[in-house]
């Protein structure tokens, strides 16, 4: 493989994390927390309902296990493809 190859394949997998992870944020934020929240209102949770407990604190909590989970990920794919720090 090419050294413009191997970039190109390192930079379609860091795009795939990327793209993973951003879904799974917007459904968090925006799909559970404002369109699905009539459909998810009767589930109680801490005495709220789940819409509103994902726009309150499970969106954020959500973030911050993507962030964790993006760097392990990257450093991952760093040493798959030889560019690690």
């Amino acid at each position: 493989m090419s050294d413009k190859q191997a970039t190109n394949a390192y930079w379609r997998a860091n795009l795939k994390i990327i793209y993973i992870c951003i879904a799974i944020w917007a459904l968090v934020s925006y799909g559970f927390a404002i369109i699905f929240r009539p459909l998810i209102s009767g589930i109680a949770v801490g005495g709220t309902d789940l819409g509103f407990w994902f726009a309150q604190q499970g969106a954020i909590l959500v973030f911050i296990v993507l962030i964790f989970t993006y760097a392990w990920r990257m450093n991952k794919l760093d040493r798959e493809h030889g560019v690690e720090e």
